[in-house]
Protein backbone atom coordinates (compact mmCIF):
# COMPACT_ATOMS: atom_id res chain seq x y z
CA UNK A 1 0.00 0.00 0.00
CA UNK A 2 2.79 2.79 0.89
CA UNK A 3 4.45 1.65 -2.42
CA UNK A 4 1.25 2.78 -4.35
CA UNK A 5 1.05 6.16 -2.03
CA UNK A 6 4.59 6.86 -3.06
CA UNK A 7 3.53 6.63 -6.57
CA UNK A 8 1.19 9.22 -6.00
CA UNK A 9 4.16 10.97 -4.83
CA UNK A 10 5.80 10.85 -7.61
CA UNK A 11 3.28 11.67 -10.32
CA UNK A 12 2.57 14.87 -7.89
CA UNK A 13 6.51 15.60 -8.23
CA UNK A 14 6.58 15.33 -11.81
CA UNK A 15 3.70 18.03 -12.62
CA UNK A 16 6.06 20.36 -10.94
CA UNK A 17 9.80 19.12 -12.35
CA UNK A 18 8.81 18.04 -16.38
CA UNK A 19 7.32 21.57 -17.71
CA UNK A 20 10.50 23.37 -19.18
CA UNK A 21 12.46 19.72 -19.92
CA UNK A 22 12.00 19.65 -23.46
CA UNK A 23 11.10 23.27 -23.94
CA UNK A 24 13.07 23.58 -27.53
CA UNK A 25 11.29 21.76 -30.64
CA UNK A 26 13.77 18.37 -31.75
CA UNK A 27 15.19 18.92 -35.74
CA UNK A 28 12.43 18.15 -38.26
CA UNK A 29 9.26 19.05 -35.92
CA UNK A 30 7.06 22.17 -36.73
CA UNK A 31 4.67 23.72 -34.21
CA UNK A 32 2.48 23.92 -37.31
CA UNK A 33 1.74 20.48 -36.78
CA UNK A 34 -1.99 19.93 -35.07
CA UNK A 35 -2.51 19.59 -31.59
CA UNK A 36 -4.73 16.50 -30.43
CA UNK A 37 -6.79 16.34 -28.15
CA UNK A 38 -7.85 12.41 -27.22
CA UNK A 39 -11.06 11.74 -24.66
CA UNK A 40 -10.89 8.25 -23.19
CA UNK A 41 -14.00 7.55 -21.16
CA UNK A 42 -14.25 4.54 -18.73
CA UNK A 43 -17.10 1.88 -19.03
CA UNK A 44 -19.13 4.79 -21.03
CA UNK A 45 -21.83 2.44 -23.51
CA UNK A 46 -23.23 3.62 -26.67
CA UNK A 47 -26.43 4.29 -24.92
CA UNK A 48 -24.73 6.81 -22.36
CA UNK A 49 -25.48 9.87 -24.35
CA UNK A 50 -28.04 12.30 -25.47
CA UNK A 51 -26.27 12.09 -28.85
CA UNK A 52 -27.97 9.02 -30.88
CA UNK A 53 -25.22 6.68 -32.50
CA UNK A 54 -28.25 4.52 -33.74
CA UNK A 55 -30.91 5.50 -36.92
CA UNK A 56 -32.96 6.57 -34.09
CA UNK A 57 -32.58 7.95 -30.64
CA UNK A 58 -33.85 5.90 -28.11
CA UNK A 59 -35.18 6.12 -24.50
CA UNK A 60 -31.35 6.12 -23.23
CA UNK A 61 -30.34 9.19 -25.39
CA UNK A 62 -33.48 11.16 -23.67
CA UNK A 63 -32.56 10.41 -20.44
CA UNK A 64 -28.88 11.44 -20.40
CA UNK A 65 -27.64 15.20 -21.17
CA UNK A 66 -24.26 15.10 -22.53
CA UNK A 67 -24.73 19.22 -24.94
CA UNK A 68 -21.14 19.11 -25.29
CA UNK A 69 -21.05 15.44 -26.78
CA UNK A 70 -23.98 16.94 -29.18
CA UNK A 71 -21.73 19.63 -29.66
CA UNK A 72 -18.86 18.02 -30.71
CA UNK A 73 -20.79 15.63 -32.92
CA UNK A 74 -22.60 19.09 -34.79
CA UNK A 75 -18.35 19.56 -35.41
CA UNK A 76 -16.76 16.58 -36.25
CA UNK A 77 -17.66 12.84 -37.45
CA UNK A 78 -19.45 10.67 -35.52
CA UNK A 79 -18.60 6.70 -36.19
CA UNK A 80 -21.56 4.08 -35.44
CA UNK A 81 -19.46 1.14 -35.68
CA UNK A 82 -16.59 2.31 -33.45
CA UNK A 83 -15.20 -1.53 -31.37
CA UNK A 84 -12.80 -1.73 -28.35
CA UNK A 85 -12.54 -4.42 -26.01
CA UNK A 86 -14.66 -5.61 -23.64
CA UNK A 87 -12.32 -5.19 -21.02
CA UNK A 88 -10.41 -1.84 -19.68
CA UNK A 89 -6.77 -3.15 -19.87
CA UNK A 90 -7.26 -4.86 -23.63
CA UNK A 91 -8.49 -1.75 -25.07
CA UNK A 92 -5.46 0.66 -23.56
CA UNK A 93 -2.99 -1.49 -24.31
CA UNK A 94 -4.19 -1.61 -27.92
CA UNK A 95 -4.17 1.66 -27.88
CA UNK A 96 -0.86 2.64 -27.06
CA UNK A 97 0.66 -0.28 -28.37
CA UNK A 98 -1.56 -0.60 -31.64
CA UNK A 99 -1.97 -4.49 -31.80
CA UNK A 100 -4.79 -6.33 -31.44
CA UNK A 101 -5.34 -8.17 -27.78
CA UNK A 102 -4.75 -11.64 -29.59
CA UNK A 103 -1.33 -10.51 -29.80
CA UNK A 104 -0.14 -8.42 -27.26
CA UNK A 105 -2.25 -10.90 -24.75
CA UNK A 106 -3.21 -8.57 -22.09
CA UNK A 107 -6.43 -10.08 -22.26
CA UNK A 108 -8.00 -9.50 -19.50
CA UNK A 109 -7.64 -6.62 -16.65
CA UNK A 110 -4.50 -5.98 -15.03
CA UNK A 111 -3.87 -4.47 -11.24
CA UNK A 112 -1.08 -6.19 -9.44
CA UNK A 113 2.25 -7.64 -10.65
CA UNK A 114 2.47 -11.29 -11.66
CA UNK A 115 -1.28 -11.92 -10.35
CA UNK A 116 -4.52 -12.79 -12.72
CA UNK A 117 -7.44 -10.92 -12.32
CA UNK A 118 -9.37 -14.42 -13.44
CA UNK A 119 -11.99 -15.93 -11.86
CA UNK A 120 -10.92 -19.60 -11.37
CA UNK A 121 -13.27 -22.72 -13.14
CA UNK A 122 -13.39 -26.37 -11.94
CA UNK A 123 -12.79 -27.47 -15.32
CA UNK A 124 -10.93 -24.95 -17.55
CA UNK A 125 -7.47 -24.29 -16.90
CA UNK A 126 -6.86 -20.37 -17.83
CA UNK A 127 -4.33 -19.43 -20.08
CA UNK A 128 -0.92 -17.73 -18.99
CA UNK A 129 -1.62 -14.09 -20.11
CA UNK A 130 0.27 -11.15 -20.15
CA UNK A 131 -1.13 -10.07 -16.21
CA UNK A 132 1.64 -7.28 -16.14
CA UNK A 133 0.14 -5.24 -18.94
CA UNK A 134 2.29 -3.62 -21.57
CA UNK A 135 6.25 -1.87 -21.50
CA UNK A 136 8.33 -0.78 -23.92
CA UNK A 137 11.54 -2.08 -22.87
CA UNK A 138 12.83 -5.86 -22.35
CA UNK A 139 12.82 -7.63 -18.72
CA UNK A 140 9.67 -8.05 -17.19
CA UNK A 141 7.94 -11.45 -17.50
CA UNK A 142 4.24 -11.68 -18.55
CA UNK A 143 4.46 -8.25 -20.14
CA UNK A 144 4.05 -7.41 -24.04
CA UNK A 145 6.89 -5.27 -25.64
CA UNK A 146 5.20 -2.88 -27.88
CA UNK A 147 6.47 0.38 -29.02
CA UNK A 148 4.10 3.78 -27.88
CA UNK A 149 2.64 6.15 -30.77
CA UNK A 150 2.98 8.97 -27.58
CA UNK A 151 6.89 8.15 -27.73
CA UNK A 152 6.66 8.73 -31.39
CA UNK A 153 4.62 11.84 -30.70
CA UNK A 154 7.35 12.91 -28.14
CA UNK A 155 10.05 12.28 -30.62
CA UNK A 156 8.34 14.81 -33.16
CA UNK A 157 8.35 17.31 -30.96
CA UNK A 158 4.79 17.59 -28.83
CA UNK A 159 4.52 18.33 -25.74
CA UNK A 160 2.73 14.74 -24.33
CA UNK A 161 0.64 14.74 -21.43
CA UNK A 162 -1.85 12.11 -19.37
CA UNK A 163 -4.47 12.99 -17.23
CA UNK A 164 -6.68 10.62 -15.18
CA UNK A 165 -6.73 6.93 -15.68
CA UNK A 166 -3.98 5.02 -17.25
CA UNK A 167 -4.42 0.89 -16.81
CA UNK A 168 -0.83 -0.44 -18.91
CA UNK A 169 0.52 -2.02 -16.75
CA UNK A 170 0.52 -3.86 -12.73
CA UNK A 171 1.68 -2.26 -9.76
CA UNK A 172 5.23 -2.54 -9.54
CA UNK A 173 6.02 -2.46 -13.37
CA UNK A 174 7.40 -0.35 -16.00
CA UNK A 175 4.27 0.02 -17.19
CA UNK A 176 2.29 1.16 -14.57
CA UNK A 177 3.61 4.55 -14.86
CA UNK A 178 2.08 6.44 -17.94
CA UNK A 179 5.79 8.70 -18.43
CA UNK A 180 7.06 4.87 -19.36
CA UNK A 181 5.44 5.71 -22.81
CA UNK A 182 6.09 8.95 -23.36
CA UNK A 183 4.33 11.22 -21.79
CA UNK A 184 6.09 13.90 -20.35
CA UNK A 185 3.63 14.47 -18.09
CA UNK A 186 1.34 12.30 -15.74
CA UNK A 187 -1.44 13.40 -13.99
CA UNK A 188 -3.23 11.23 -11.27
CA UNK A 189 -2.37 7.54 -13.91
CA UNK A 190 -1.16 4.77 -12.03
CA UNK A 191 -1.55 0.91 -12.02
CA UNK A 192 -5.81 0.91 -10.98
CA UNK A 193 -8.15 0.61 -13.77
CA UNK A 194 -10.75 1.85 -11.29
CA UNK A 195 -11.13 4.04 -8.23
CA UNK A 196 -12.01 3.72 -4.88
CA UNK A 197 -14.47 7.13 -4.88
CA UNK A 198 -15.21 9.97 -6.62
CA UNK A 199 -15.09 11.96 -3.61
CA UNK A 200 -12.93 14.79 -2.52
CA UNK A 201 -14.99 14.55 0.95
CA UNK A 202 -12.69 10.88 0.96
CA UNK A 203 -9.42 12.09 -0.47
CA UNK A 204 -10.19 10.44 -3.49
CA UNK A 205 -9.45 7.42 -1.29
CA UNK A 206 -6.86 8.34 1.15
CA UNK A 207 -7.51 8.51 4.85
CA UNK A 208 -6.56 11.51 7.25
CA UNK A 209 -2.84 10.58 7.39
CA UNK A 210 -2.98 11.04 3.79
CA UNK A 211 -2.69 6.82 3.28
CA UNK A 212 -4.40 5.02 0.59
CA UNK A 213 -7.10 3.04 1.98
CA UNK A 214 -7.30 0.50 -1.36
CA UNK A 215 -5.08 -0.23 -4.07
CA UNK A 216 -7.96 2.27 -6.36
CA UNK A 217 -7.02 5.27 -4.80
CA UNK A 218 -6.01 7.99 -6.77
CA UNK A 219 -2.81 9.23 -6.41
CA UNK A 220 -1.68 12.88 -7.47
CA UNK A 221 -4.58 15.44 -6.58
CA UNK A 222 -3.78 16.08 -2.73
CA UNK A 223 -5.00 19.57 -3.33
CA UNK A 224 -8.44 18.98 -3.75
CA UNK A 225 -8.73 16.85 -1.02
CA UNK A 226 -11.23 17.79 1.43
CA UNK A 227 -12.53 20.38 -1.45
CA UNK A 228 -16.04 19.65 -2.29
CA UNK A 229 -14.42 19.08 -6.43
CA UNK A 230 -15.28 16.05 -8.02
CA UNK A 231 -12.66 13.72 -9.48
CA UNK A 232 -13.98 14.95 -12.85
CA UNK A 233 -13.87 17.96 -12.06
CA UNK A 234 -10.06 17.73 -10.32
CA UNK A 235 -8.42 15.86 -13.43
CA UNK A 236 -9.91 18.66 -15.87
CA UNK A 237 -9.07 21.35 -14.26
CA UNK A 238 -5.65 20.22 -14.15
CA UNK A 239 -5.85 19.38 -17.50
CA UNK A 240 -6.68 22.91 -18.44
CA UNK A 241 -3.36 24.28 -16.34
CA UNK A 242 -1.29 21.64 -18.19
CA UNK A 243 -2.44 22.79 -21.70
CA UNK A 244 -1.29 26.55 -20.20
CA UNK A 245 1.66 25.06 -19.77
CA UNK A 246 2.51 23.09 -23.34
CA UNK A 247 0.99 26.46 -24.71
CA UNK A 248 3.78 28.48 -23.25
CA UNK A 249 6.32 25.88 -24.67
CA UNK A 250 5.10 27.29 -28.29
CA UNK A 251 5.18 23.00 -29.53
CA UNK A 252 2.19 21.12 -30.32
CA UNK A 253 0.73 18.92 -27.75
CA UNK A 254 -0.70 15.82 -27.12
CA UNK A 255 -3.08 15.66 -24.43
CA UNK A 256 -4.43 12.13 -23.31
CA UNK A 257 -7.84 12.98 -20.86
CA UNK A 258 -8.50 9.83 -19.48
CA UNK A 259 -11.46 10.24 -17.13
CA UNK A 260 -12.09 7.67 -14.25
CA UNK A 261 -15.52 8.55 -15.07
CA UNK A 262 -18.17 5.91 -15.14
CA UNK A 263 -16.97 3.38 -14.15
CA UNK A 264 -17.98 2.46 -10.48
CA UNK A 265 -18.55 3.13 -7.95
CA UNK A 266 -21.86 5.61 -8.62
CA UNK A 267 -20.93 8.30 -6.53
CA UNK A 268 -23.66 11.30 -7.23
CA UNK A 269 -21.55 14.18 -8.84
CA UNK A 270 -23.91 16.71 -6.61
CA UNK A 271 -23.99 19.30 -9.67
CA UNK A 272 -26.09 17.15 -12.01
CA UNK A 273 -28.11 14.51 -9.43
CA UNK A 274 -31.32 16.93 -8.66
CA UNK A 275 -32.22 17.26 -12.14
CA UNK A 276 -32.53 13.70 -13.17
CA UNK A 277 -34.49 12.99 -10.00
CA UNK A 278 -36.95 15.78 -11.29
CA UNK A 279 -37.06 13.45 -14.39
CA UNK A 280 -38.67 10.30 -12.77
CA UNK A 281 -35.22 8.62 -12.82
CA UNK A 282 -34.57 5.74 -9.46
CA UNK A 283 -31.57 7.36 -6.84
CA UNK A 284 -29.12 5.08 -8.47
CA UNK A 285 -30.10 5.80 -12.32
CA UNK A 286 -29.92 10.00 -10.96
CA UNK A 287 -26.22 9.26 -9.66
CA UNK A 288 -25.07 7.25 -13.07
CA UNK A 289 -26.25 10.15 -15.17
CA UNK A 290 -24.69 12.75 -13.63
CA UNK A 291 -21.36 10.86 -13.77
CA UNK A 292 -21.90 10.78 -17.57
CA UNK A 293 -23.33 14.66 -17.48
CA UNK A 294 -20.23 14.95 -14.99
CA UNK A 295 -18.05 13.74 -17.74
CA UNK A 296 -19.65 15.50 -20.77
CA UNK A 297 -18.88 18.69 -18.70
CA UNK A 298 -14.72 17.90 -19.10
CA UNK A 299 -14.75 17.89 -23.29
CA UNK A 300 -17.40 21.34 -22.97
CA UNK A 301 -14.23 23.20 -20.69
CA UNK A 302 -11.20 21.81 -22.87
CA UNK A 303 -12.94 22.90 -25.88
CA UNK A 304 -13.50 26.06 -24.42
CA UNK A 305 -9.71 26.43 -23.64
CA UNK A 306 -8.88 25.70 -27.39
CA UNK A 307 -11.26 28.55 -28.34
CA UNK A 308 -9.93 31.28 -26.52
CA UNK A 309 -6.24 30.42 -26.78
CA UNK A 310 -6.62 30.60 -30.28
CA UNK A 311 -5.85 26.84 -31.43
CA UNK A 312 -10.04 26.11 -32.30
CA UNK A 313 -8.25 25.80 -36.30
CA UNK A 314 -5.54 23.65 -35.62
CA UNK A 315 -6.44 21.24 -32.89
CA UNK A 316 -7.86 17.81 -33.38
CA UNK A 317 -10.36 16.44 -30.79
CA UNK A 318 -11.01 12.36 -30.46
CA UNK A 319 -13.84 11.06 -28.14
CA UNK A 320 -13.79 7.13 -27.18
CA UNK A 321 -14.61 5.22 -24.55
CA UNK A 322 -13.02 1.72 -23.65
CA UNK A 323 -15.65 -0.88 -23.40
CA UNK A 324 -19.08 -1.37 -23.09
CA UNK A 325 -21.22 0.22 -20.19
CA UNK A 326 -21.73 -2.11 -17.39
CA UNK A 327 -25.24 -3.34 -18.37
CA UNK A 328 -24.91 -6.80 -18.49
CA UNK A 329 -28.60 -7.49 -17.37
CA UNK A 330 -28.88 -9.58 -15.07
CA UNK A 331 -25.90 -9.75 -13.75
CA UNK A 332 -25.28 -6.33 -12.64
CA UNK A 333 -22.09 -6.36 -10.15
CA UNK A 334 -23.49 -3.47 -7.99
CA UNK A 335 -27.17 -4.79 -6.94
CA UNK A 336 -30.01 -2.51 -8.56
CA UNK A 337 -29.20 -1.65 -12.66
CA UNK A 338 -28.97 1.80 -14.13
CA UNK A 339 -28.04 1.68 -17.39
CA UNK A 340 -28.97 -0.43 -20.42
CA UNK A 341 -26.85 -0.71 -23.84
CA UNK A 342 -30.35 -1.48 -25.85
CA UNK A 343 -30.88 -1.84 -28.88
CA UNK A 344 -27.10 -3.58 -28.24
CA UNK A 345 -27.09 -6.66 -26.61
CA UNK A 346 -25.19 -7.11 -23.05
CA UNK A 347 -22.71 -5.17 -21.82
CA UNK A 348 -18.80 -4.82 -20.19
CA UNK A 349 -16.98 -8.00 -20.72
CA UNK A 350 -19.00 -9.64 -23.52
CA UNK A 351 -18.16 -9.74 -26.85
CA UNK A 352 -22.02 -9.02 -28.12
CA UNK A 353 -22.20 -5.49 -29.15
CA UNK A 354 -23.33 -4.05 -26.47
CA UNK A 355 -19.51 -5.00 -25.20
CA UNK A 356 -17.86 -3.80 -27.61
CA UNK A 357 -19.42 -1.28 -29.71
CA UNK A 358 -18.42 2.65 -28.46
CA UNK A 359 -18.92 6.28 -28.75
CA UNK A 360 -16.71 7.82 -30.85
CA UNK A 361 -16.30 11.19 -32.51
CA UNK A 362 -13.64 13.11 -34.25
CA UNK A 363 -13.24 16.60 -35.00
CA UNK A 364 -10.47 18.08 -37.64
CA UNK A 365 -11.25 21.67 -38.41
CA UNK A 366 -10.85 21.77 -41.94
CA UNK A 367 -11.01 18.18 -42.86
CA UNK A 368 -14.03 17.26 -41.52
CA UNK A 369 -17.56 18.09 -42.15
CA UNK A 370 -19.33 18.80 -38.79
CA UNK A 371 -22.35 16.79 -38.12
CA UNK A 372 -21.42 13.78 -40.44
CA UNK A 373 -21.65 9.97 -39.78
CA UNK A 374 -19.63 7.28 -40.42
CA UNK A 375 -20.96 3.57 -40.68
CA UNK A 376 -17.48 2.01 -41.55
CA UNK A 377 -16.08 -0.55 -38.47
CA UNK A 378 -12.55 -0.09 -36.77
CA UNK A 379 -11.22 -0.90 -34.00
CA UNK A 380 -9.25 0.30 -30.81
CA UNK A 381 -5.90 -0.61 -32.14
CA UNK A 382 -6.67 1.76 -35.39
CA UNK A 383 -6.24 5.07 -33.20
CA UNK A 384 -2.06 4.35 -33.13
CA UNK A 385 -1.46 4.68 -37.37
CA UNK A 386 -4.29 7.26 -37.30
CA UNK A 387 -3.26 9.67 -34.66
CA UNK A 388 0.81 9.58 -36.08
CA UNK A 389 -1.06 10.54 -39.72
CA UNK A 390 -3.26 13.33 -38.31
CA UNK A 391 0.15 14.67 -36.55
CA UNK A 392 1.83 14.43 -40.26
CA UNK A 393 4.75 11.97 -39.01
CA UNK A 394 5.35 9.22 -41.72
CA UNK A 395 7.35 6.53 -40.41
CA UNK A 396 7.24 2.72 -41.15
CA UNK A 397 5.05 1.08 -38.29
CA UNK A 398 6.41 -2.06 -36.25
CA UNK A 399 5.57 -5.64 -37.35
CA UNK A 400 3.71 -5.31 -34.30
CA UNK A 401 1.19 -2.70 -35.55
CA UNK A 402 -2.21 -4.32 -36.06
CA UNK A 403 -4.26 -0.85 -36.95
CA UNK A 404 -5.28 0.20 -39.76
CA UNK A 405 -5.60 4.16 -40.07
CA UNK A 406 -8.65 5.86 -40.24
CA UNK A 407 -7.92 9.24 -41.87
CA UNK A 408 -9.06 8.38 -45.17
CA UNK A 409 -12.28 7.63 -43.66
CA UNK A 410 -12.57 10.79 -42.01
CA UNK A 411 -10.73 12.30 -45.55
CA UNK A 412 -13.48 10.64 -47.41
CA UNK A 413 -10.84 9.02 -49.51
CA UNK A 414 -11.31 5.19 -48.81
CA UNK A 415 -12.44 2.60 -46.97
CA UNK A 416 -9.61 0.85 -45.11
CA UNK A 417 -12.41 -1.60 -43.46
CA UNK A 418 -13.48 -2.92 -46.97
CA UNK A 419 -12.89 -6.55 -46.57
CA UNK A 420 -11.59 -5.90 -43.66
CA UNK A 421 -10.94 -8.71 -39.92
CA UNK A 422 -12.18 -7.32 -36.88
CA UNK A 423 -11.37 -9.93 -33.96
CA UNK A 424 -11.72 -10.33 -30.43
CA UNK A 425 -10.11 -12.72 -28.31
CA UNK A 426 -10.75 -13.45 -24.59
CA UNK A 427 -9.75 -17.01 -23.22
CA UNK A 428 -10.37 -15.76 -19.65
CA UNK A 429 -13.20 -15.21 -17.23
CA UNK A 430 -13.73 -11.95 -15.68
CA UNK A 431 -15.97 -12.55 -13.08
CA UNK A 432 -19.71 -12.26 -14.31
CA UNK A 433 -21.86 -14.62 -16.17
CA UNK A 434 -24.12 -14.42 -19.04
CA UNK A 435 -24.69 -14.16 -22.92
CA UNK A 436 -21.00 -13.72 -24.10
CA UNK A 437 -19.05 -13.54 -21.50
CA UNK A 438 -15.73 -15.55 -20.61
CA UNK A 439 -14.51 -17.94 -22.82
CA UNK A 440 -14.73 -17.01 -26.43
CA UNK A 441 -13.48 -15.49 -29.07
CA UNK A 442 -15.14 -13.63 -32.47
CA UNK A 443 -14.28 -12.07 -35.57
CA UNK A 444 -16.50 -9.51 -37.33
CA UNK A 445 -16.08 -9.33 -41.27
CA UNK A 446 -18.16 -7.33 -43.43
CA UNK A 447 -21.68 -8.07 -41.99
CA UNK A 448 -21.42 -10.61 -40.53
CA UNK A 449 -20.15 -12.29 -37.01
CA UNK A 450 -18.90 -15.03 -35.71
CA UNK A 451 -18.75 -15.40 -31.71
CA UNK A 452 -16.91 -19.02 -30.65
CA UNK A 453 -16.94 -20.59 -27.28
CA UNK A 454 -13.83 -22.25 -26.16
CA UNK A 455 -15.14 -24.30 -23.10
CA UNK A 456 -18.28 -25.75 -25.51
CA UNK A 457 -17.57 -25.42 -28.86
CA UNK A 458 -20.20 -23.84 -29.40
CA UNK A 459 -20.67 -21.34 -32.42
CA UNK A 460 -22.99 -17.99 -33.22
CA UNK A 461 -23.42 -16.61 -36.29
CA UNK A 462 -24.63 -12.77 -36.66
CA UNK A 463 -25.80 -10.46 -39.54
CA UNK A 464 -25.30 -7.27 -37.54
CA UNK A 465 -26.76 -4.81 -39.80
CA UNK A 466 -30.28 -6.84 -40.05
CA UNK A 467 -29.61 -8.10 -36.38
CA UNK A 468 -27.95 -5.59 -34.34
CA UNK A 469 -29.13 -6.69 -31.00
CA UNK A 470 -27.72 -10.35 -32.00
CA UNK A 471 -31.01 -12.25 -31.04
CA UNK A 472 -31.37 -14.76 -34.09
CA UNK A 473 -28.25 -17.54 -34.22
CA UNK A 474 -27.95 -17.74 -38.34
CA UNK A 475 -25.08 -20.70 -37.35
CA UNK A 476 -27.42 -23.20 -38.50
CA UNK A 477 -29.01 -21.51 -41.57
CA UNK A 478 -25.62 -20.58 -42.90
CA UNK A 479 -22.83 -23.65 -41.91
CA UNK A 480 -20.48 -22.42 -44.81
CA UNK A 481 -20.29 -18.92 -43.31
CA UNK A 482 -19.48 -20.39 -40.11
CA UNK A 483 -16.74 -22.74 -41.78
CA UNK A 484 -15.31 -19.79 -43.37
CA UNK A 485 -15.07 -17.65 -40.61
CA UNK A 486 -14.06 -20.07 -38.87
CA UNK A 487 -11.03 -20.85 -40.51
CA UNK A 488 -10.31 -17.03 -40.83
CA UNK A 489 -10.67 -16.58 -36.62
CA UNK A 490 -8.80 -19.99 -36.70
CA UNK A 491 -5.49 -18.69 -38.64
CA UNK A 492 -5.48 -15.11 -37.28
CA UNK A 493 -5.24 -16.24 -33.63
CA UNK A 494 -2.24 -19.48 -34.60
CA UNK A 495 -0.36 -16.15 -36.89
CA UNK A 496 0.22 -14.18 -33.43
CA UNK A 497 0.41 -16.51 -30.62
CA UNK A 498 -2.82 -16.00 -29.09
CA UNK A 499 -3.69 -17.71 -25.99
CA UNK A 500 -6.48 -20.09 -25.48
CA UNK A 501 -7.70 -21.97 -22.27
CA UNK A 502 -7.59 -25.55 -22.02
CA UNK A 503 -8.97 -28.80 -20.16
CA UNK A 504 -8.44 -29.80 -16.70
CA UNK A 505 -9.67 -32.88 -16.53
CA UNK A 506 -7.41 -33.97 -20.22
CA UNK A 507 -4.46 -31.28 -19.91
CA UNK A 508 -5.41 -30.35 -23.83
CA UNK A 509 -5.98 -27.03 -25.16
CA UNK A 510 -9.49 -25.88 -26.40
CA UNK A 511 -9.51 -26.32 -29.98
CA UNK A 512 -9.50 -23.55 -31.95
CA UNK A 513 -12.17 -22.19 -34.01
CA UNK A 514 -11.28 -24.03 -37.18
CA UNK A 515 -10.73 -27.63 -35.25
CA UNK A 516 -14.18 -28.08 -34.38
CA UNK A 517 -17.46 -28.33 -36.36
CA UNK A 518 -20.10 -27.01 -34.35
CA UNK A 519 -22.95 -25.13 -35.57
CA UNK A 520 -25.26 -25.78 -32.17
Amino acid sequence: MQKLHNFGNMAAIRRIMFPLALAALPAGASAQNPNIILFMVDDMGWQDTSVPFWTEPTDYNRAYETPNMERLASQGMMFTQAYANSISSPSRCSLITGANAARHRVTNWTLERDKSTDIESETIALPEWNVNGITVAQGTPRTFVGTSFVETLRQHGYRTIHCGKAHFGAEGTPGADPCHFGFELNIAGHAAGGLATYLSEQNYGHDAEGRPTSLMSIPGLEEYWGSGVFVTEALTREAVKALDQADSLGRPFFLYMSHYAVHIPIDRDERFYQKYIAKGLTPKEAAYASLVEGMDKSPGDIMAWVERSGHADDTIILFMSDNGGLATQPYWRDGEPYTQNAPLNCGKGSLYEGGIREPMIVKWPGVVAGGTRCGSYLAIEDFYPSILEMAGIRERLPDTVDGRSFVPLLRGKGNPSRGRELVWNFPNIWGNEGPGLNLNCAIRKGDWKLVYYYDTGRKELFNIPDDIGEKTNLAARYPGKVRRLSRRLGRYLRSVGADRPAFKESGRECPWPDEINSEK
